[in-house]
């Protein structure tokens, strides 16, 4: 299974999109195609029976433009553009030549005038409506081009052959300033359209504006300048202060820091040291650093982040399926409801527009004014509100997430994370370091100094974990560790070493039986720190108890604030872990999380989060490591911690790259913000349709008088879309709560 995004130039409606996705998904091997508007890319997941050529082919079949590779829409912008202006120039000319009674300017006051300025209007400036006509006529379906080229045609067509022919006609009534004025109205609407797309996209734009031009490599033992893209692994690269870092590597040489917040969101610049790893596309503040590049191309966190962006632009929320297929009934719908309108005022015999704006300028035949409720019926319903809906409000949605360090892999997951019910966090390594510290040094003989020195002579020889973190303590408080001259490790139990001819014993309880030394004395102090989750080890020097020093794995930093946010959001949060329960419980009361599963080995994981789900609840599922896979999978939201491993993040479908457990809070928060700017466009675009259909069929007319002129319609129709690309863009101004 292969899955490809082909760029697609000239959709402007749902109805378009809707029907290249049903094209695509009736080519055999094409076994699923999701169609985005706003960033005019489809998705395609196909297998062997098919190629690039055959659905590259089946799109062009249906009038539309497909591109090998994406490029920006300055050429279609200047193209609208002057079009645009020809047809402001041309229908202002007609318009005040179509109201002598106003105007009074004799040199306008001819048909044959108005038609010769109408015509380059209707089929010029208005050619893409046309092109869009001829071929949704070719694939018997209807659209947005569909309903603007009838409905201008239509008033062209009469008021050409009123123009000829004004003898034949019982009024004189002209519609050569409805059609030209409607067809610019819409060409206005598609101008601004067409820019407010460039600045919805342009968190994918940033991104790959973020990564470096050249870089200073070591090669045959001198630097020189080469193109990024010619790094290659293994190369020595080396960043100067203020430079970006052309690539991912690990640093060979040097100290500085790096400001990482463009991938990352954090604005505190990050200390980097020997064998740290660092991100392409960050800035080197200070020092100049050397690094080895371990990553290149497409391989690079920026452009995995970059892809991410945009397979998650291509995709498509469950919302926006509902809005596609509404659109795919809604043309047709419109057409018949139009005919049959105009059709009922022609043959219902009404002679004049009482009371109507337009009774003071024409009088108006029942076969006109049935005219007249066609066009204003066709040009009020054209879907482009509603196509432009929910792709806008994702698009600006997911940038800002990106902006935040969090990366959002589908549409789906940001429209589900607002519909959690359950957060279940791993233990270790998500809500905590998942590297033991020392947290407690209690002294019986002695100070803690004299503790924790000795406690370090005896473990400097170790490997062990626990080992590890006695020694980091003594080397941050500054405590000068010699080396023991004897070192053995008993396992399970603990270590003995020789300092000063005296001996060290560091231990447990079943060490301290093995050497014969009573630590009853010490027993409930012992058993109240085991009761925190902590390991505690004996520490004896010459036979005699200096005290104890306990160890754990520590919350981060956030947990605490994460939690307690969770909670004001009415969210249920678990601890899922594989520890012992006393461990576990000990963080979880520290925590005050809600409940605790324990002893859970990695396959089982998935199956706690399956008995969850069965209770009606909407779980998403916090992780980091392998045996996390399983469970992200299985979860209604996968949230995968950015430091985890590789498996964790291709399981996740929302990653957070700052390794902070509160941006789940944040994830949350924007789904919300996104689905409700979602649903604002979509009552407008239904609302805006629904409402005003009847209003230009002429519903209110018999006992108001009120008739909707087809040049508002086309006026109102073409803000419609811009007032909902402009409630999206709103969108940008989201901060973060937890900040």
């Amino acid at each position: 299974m292969k899955e490809k995004r082909f760029v697609i130039k000239g959709m402007h409606c749902a109805s378009c999109v809707a029907k290249i996705e049903n094209k695509l998904k009736s080519i055999k091997g094409v076994e699923d195609a999701t169609v985005n508007l706003m960033t005019e890319k489809a998705a395609v997941k196909y297998n062997k029976l098919t190629d690039d050529k055959k659905i590259e082919a089946a799109v062009r079949s249906l009038g539309y433009e497909v591109l090998a590779e994406e490029t920006d829409n300055k050429k279609d912008i200047s193209d609208t553009k002057k079009r645009l202006v020809a047809g402001a120039v041309l229908s202002a000319i007609i318009f005040v030549g179509s109201f002598p009674e106003i105007f009074n300017i004799q040199l306008l006051n001819n048909s044959i005038l108005l038609f010769v300025l109408a015509t380059p209007v209707q089929f010029w400036v208005g050619l893409p409506f046309y092109r869009g006509l001829v071929h949704s006529l070719r694939n018997k379906t209807a659209d947005m081009n569909t309903l603007i080229a009838v409905g201008t045609s239509a008033a062209y067509l009469y008021s050409s052959f009123v123009a000829f022919f004004p003898q034949a006609t019982a009024a004189g009534g002209m519609y050569f300033d409805t059609a030209a004025v409607i067809i610019t109205l819409i060409l206005l609407g598609r101008y601004m359209e067409a820019i407010s797309k460039g600045k919805a996209s342009e968190a994918v734009k940033k991104l790959i504006g973020l990564k470096p031009k050249a870089a200073t490599v070591i090669r045959k033992g001198r630097e020189m300048r080469v193109p990024a893209e010619q790094i290659e692994i293994g190369d020595i690269v080396v960043i100067k202060p203020g430079e970006k870092i052309p690539t991912d590597g690990i640093v060979v040489d040097g100290h500085s820091t790096v400001d990482e917040s463009m991938i990352t969101g954090e604005s505190i610049p990050v200390e980097k040291n020997k064998n740290d790893t660092v991100i392409g596309a960050t800035i080197n503040k200070n020092g100049v650093l050397r690094i080895k590049a371990t990553k290149i191309g497409k391989d690079t966190v920026l452009s995995q982040i970059i892809n991410l962006v945009e397979g998650a632009l291509s995709s498509k929320a469950p919302i926006q399926r509902m809005a596609d297929k509404i659109a795919s009934y809604f043309v047709p719908a419109v057409i018949i409801i139009a005919l049959a309108s105009s059709l009922l005022w022609a043959f219902l015999g009404t002679t004049l527009l009482t009371g109507t704006a337009l009774s003071a300028f024409v009088t108006i035949t029942p076969l006109v004014f049935g005219l007249t409720i066609f066009i204003a019926v066709i040009i009020i319903a054209c879907p482009c509100a509603l196509g432009l809906a929910t792709p806008t409000a994702i698009m600006v949605g997911m940038g800002k997430a990106s902006e935040h360090g969090i990366l959002i892999k589908n549409a789906e997951a940001l429209e589900t994370a607002r519909r959690t019910t359950t957060v279940v966090f791993d233990k270790t390594g998500t809500l905590t370091k998942g590297l033991p510290e020392v947290t407690d040094i209690v002294t019986i003989n002695g100070d803690e100094k004299d503790v924790l020195k000795l406690a370090a002579i005896a473990e400097k020889g170790s490997e062990h974990p626990l080992a590890e973190a006695i020694v980091k303590e003594a080397k941050n408080r500054k405590i000068q560790v010699p080396k023991a001259s004897h070192f053995q490790s008993v396992t399970g139990k603990g270590v003995v070493a020789t300092y000063n001819r005296k001996k060290i014993v560091l231990g447990n309880r079943a060490m301290m039986k093995e050497v014969k030394i009573r630590a009853s004395d010490i027993e409930k102090s012992m058993s109240e720190l085991e009761d925190q989750g902590k390991t505690v080890m004996i520490v004896v020097y010459d036979r005699k108890i200096l005290g104890m020093i306990a160890v754990a794995d520590t919350p981060k930093e956030h947990a605490t604030e994460a939690v307690e946010r969770l909670h004001k959001m009415g969210k249920e949060v678990v601890m899922l872990t594989g520890d012992n329960e006393r461990t576990a419980k000990a963080i979880a009361n520290h925590l005050n999380i809600d409940s605790v599963i324990a002893g859970v080995l990695p396959h089982e994981k998935s199956g706690k989060i399956k008995s969850l789900q069965k209770k009606g609840k909407v779980v998403a599922m916090v992780g980091d490591g392998i045996n996390d896979a399983p469970a992200l999978a299985q979860a209604d939201l996968g949230i995968a911690i950015g430091s985890g491993t590789d498996v964790a993040l291709e399981t996740g479908s929302v990653v957070l790259i700052k390794n902070d457990v509160r941006d789940v809070i944040t994830a949350i928060d924007l789904s919300a913000y996104t689905v409700k700017k979602i649903k604002q466009n979509l009552f407008w675009a239904f609302a805006y349709n629904t409402a005003l259909i009847p209003i230009a069929a002429g519903a209110l007319f018999p006992s108001t008088g009120l008739l909707l002129n087809p040049m508002i319609a086309g006026g109102a129709m073409a803000l419609s879309s811009v007032s909902v690309v402009s409630n999206s863009l709103l969108m940008k101004r989201y901060k973060a709560k937890i900040r």
